[in-house]
C-alpha cells in the first residue's frame, strides 16, 4: 500500500509543476522555465542527499550513460515545456503518454527482451491512439502536438536507459546527476533568451523546481516498496490531476477525440505493462 500511496502523490505533485510551466509561459521564454526545472530541482535535491543519504553521493560506473540519459531528458522536458505553452495540458500529455509503447517497441534492440505477438498488437493500438487524438488530415498537425509526441518517443527512450542504470546506480544518485546535466547544459543557452523575471515569477520558478524535486523522490520511494511493472499503471492517474489543474486554471477541458485516444492508448499501456508481468513470473 506505501507504493501505492507513494506514486499516485508523485503523479499529483508533477502536474503542479506543468502548471507552473505553462502559467509562466504566456510571459518567459521555454528554455528559462526549463532552466529552472533543472536549477531548482539540483538546488533542492542536493541538500537532500547530502544530510540523508550522504552515502549515495559516490561516482557513476557508466558516466556516459548517464550523461545520454540527462541530454534524453533535457530535450524531452524542452518539448513538453514547449507544447503546453501552446496546447492544453491534457492534450500534451496524453500524446506524451507513448513513451511506455516507444519502451515496448525498443526493449528488444536496447535491452535484449522479447516482445511477442500480444505487446506488439498493444503497441500498433496506442499509437493509433495518438493518431486519434492528432486527427491527421481532419485537423492541422500543429508544432506543439509534434512536440508533444517526441516528448513521448524522448521520455520512452529515457525508462530504456533508466532500466540499464538501475542495475548499477542509485536512483538518488541518477536524480542528481540528471539535473546537473540538464543544468549545465541549458545553462549556456541563458545569456541569449534571459527575461528578468518579477519576484512572483521567481517563486514559481522555484516551485516548478520544488514539485519536481518531490515528486521524483515519491517515485523513488514507491520503487523502494514494489516493481516498476506493478507499478506503471498508476503513472496514468497524472491525467487525472492534469485535467483538474487545466480545466480550474486554464479553462481548458479535453474534448471527446483526446479522451478517446487517451482511453486507447492508456488501455495499451496497461495490457503491456500486466503482458510484462505475466512473461516475469513464467520465467
Amino acid at each position: 500500500m506505501k507504493a501505492i500511496t507513494f506514486n499516485l502523490l508523485a503523479w499529483v505533485m508533477l502536474p503542479i509543476m506543468d502548471g507552473f510551466a505553462k502559467y509562466l509561459s504566456s510571459d518567459l521564454p521555454v528554455l528559462q522555465i526549463t532552466w529552472a526545472r533543472y536549477f531548482f530541482t539540483v538546488a533542492f535535491t542536493l541538500p537532500i542527499m547530502f544530510f540523508f543519504f550522504r552515502k549515495n553521493l559516490v561516482w557513476t560506473d557508466k558516466p556516459k550513460l548517464q550523461l545520454i540519459r540527462g541530454l534524453i531528458l533535457l530535450t524531452a522536458n524542452v518539448c513538453f515545456f514547449y507544447s503546453i505553452s501552446i496546447i492544453s495540458l491534457a492534450k500534451a500529455l496524453t500524446l506524451a503518454f507513448i513513451a511506455p509503447l516507444i519502451v515496448t517497441a525498443f526493449s528488444p534492440i536496447f535491452l535484449g527482451e522479447k516482445v511477442g505477438f500480444r505487446r506488439w498488437s498493444a503497441v500498433i493500438i496506442g499509437f493509433i491512439g495518438s493518431m486519434v487524438v492528432i486527427r491527421p488530415g481532419f485537423v492541422e498537425i500543429n508544432l506543439a502536438s509534434l512536440a508533444a509526441l517526441g516528448t513521448g518517443v524522448m521520455y520512452g527512450f529515457y525508462l530504456i536507459i533508466t532500466r540499464k542504470l538501475s542495475s548499477s546506480d542509485n536512483p538518488l544518485l541518477t536524480l542528481l546527476l540528471t539535473g546537473v546535466v540538464g543544468t549545465i547544459v541549458i545553462s549556456f543557452v541563458m545569456p541569449f533568451v534571459w527575461i528578468k523575471p518579477t519576484l512572483n515569477q521567481w517563486s514559481m520558478m522555484a516551485g516548478i523546481g520544488i514539485f519536481a524535486c518531490i515528486g521524483h523522490l515519491f517515485i523513488i520511494l514507491s520503487l523502494k516498496h514494489a516493481d516498476a511493472s506493478k507499478l506503471a499503471p498508476f503513472s496514468y492517474f497524472e491525467i487525472v490531476t492534469n485535467i483538474i489543474i487545466g480545466y480550474y486554471f486554464f479553462s481548458d477541458f479535453p474534448d471527446k477525440w483526446t479522451f478517446l485516444g487517451l482511453f486507447i492508448i492508456v488501455f495499451s499501456g496497461i495490457y503491456i505493462s500486466r503482458r510484462e508481468n505475466i512473461v516475469k513470473k513464467l520465467k
